[in-house]
């Protein structure tokens, strides 16, 4: 493929934002190096000759501006995306630009939703949040699993992470996360966000084979309980997390993640089993893969190639169920994730 469409990326020298870059260049996009840190962009510029650097501040939006000029879309892969995203969509809305992130907060993915869909459908654009593993992917699942049903009693979505290594922007966007809630956990029940104050319960989980069951963290929240609902009437939204990651990312000493091939991903595999329930009936869609920081790169850049080719349904604020054709998208991702439905 040779797209020629620019796109800036913003946070390009993070973790995840490397991916990013790589992935762009891959399907013959020309990405646009941007984030706060211009000698962390210059060293990445430094290994990928030729493109242009434009560091921008979240607080400088002529910065910004500038960043985004002449770019057919932009990525931001910085976090905390509590206080990254609002100035990039605005940044994207001043620029008539199509804007995606991999933000797993959820809470700043409920001030995308909030504060943006009125303005992006008057302008006529697309900003897609949440477009990564944890959000997207789950959001695609749950949405093919459901397939013709309209409505279902509830959606749970299952982690079989081998391990997580988190990378120093995880443990960031995690404890601003908690601080804005206060130290809480939240849920998705009865059609909306609860916030309580116990502990999340110990359940098994029956993952499909060879991983079969496995001790969770039930209610393990993640930003799935903001992307499933936005579009789907399904009041409860489930979400788990095998307990040897959810160690992983609780423990202070736990490492970054290490690249162990080629493409710089890490020997983590992950299971994601979704299972919606509606009536006496049951639907499932299974997806695995290696490395969830490395799987977000394709997520994104294939629903920011989708946009600019204009294969979307709806325009405005949309998760990447509603935006997109979820059975066929999650197709398009067959190199990197291996699908599974069963209804």
């Amino acid at each position: 493929m040779n797209s020629g469409h620019t796109v800036t990326v913003f946070g390009a020298y993070g973790h995840t934002g490397r991916f990013v870059v790589a992935e762009l260049l891959n399907r013959g996009f020309v990405p646009i190096l941007s984030g706060r840190d211009a000698d962390k962009l210059r060293d990445l510029a430094a290994s990928r000759p030729g493109l242009d650097v434009r560091p921008a501040a979240v607080d400088d939006p002529a910065a910004l501006d500038r960043a985004l000029s002449g770019a057919d879309a932009v990525i931001n892969c910085a976090g905390p995306f509590a206080a990254t995203a609002a100035p990039v969509i605005e940044a994207a809305l001043r620029a008539g630009i199509p804007y995606v992130d991999v933000a797993a907060e959820i809470e700043a993915n409920v001030d995308t939703f909030a504060h943006f869909a009125e303005r992006a459908t008057a302008a006529g654009t697309v900003v897609i949040p949440a477009m990564a593993f944890f959000g997207g992917l789950g959001d695609l699942l749950v949405t093919a699993a459901m397939d013709d049903w309209t409505t279902a009693d509830e959606a749970h979505v299952a982690y079989g992470l081998s391990g997580w290594h988190p990378t120093a922007g995880t443990r960031t966007a995690g404890a601003v996360s908690r601080e804005r809630r206060d130290g809480r956990r939240v849920v998705y029940s009865n059609g909306r966000l609860e916030y309580r104050d116990d502990a999340p319960p110990t359940l098994k989980w029956d993952f499909p084979a060879p991983m079969g069951v496995r001790p969770v963290i039930g209610e393990f929240t993640m930003a799935d309980v903001v992307t499933v609902p936005s579009h789907l009437s399904i009041p409860e939204v489930r979400t788990y997390m095998t307990v040897e990651a959810a160690g992983d990312l609780a423990a202070a000493d736990t490492p970054k993640p290490a690249a162990v091939d080629e493409h710089g991903r890490s020997a983590q595999t992950f299971l994601v089993d979704v299972v919606v329930r509606s009536g006496g009936g049951e639907r499932r869609a299974v997806a695995r893969g290696q490395d969830i920081y490395a799987v977000s790169a394709p997520l994104a850049v294939e629903a920011l190639h989708r946009v600019l080719t204009g294969r979307t349904r709806v325009v405005g604020v949309a998760s990447a169920g509603a935006i997109f054709d979820a059975p066929d998208f999650l197709r398009a991702l067959s190199p990197h994730i291996s699908l599974e439905l069963f209804r």
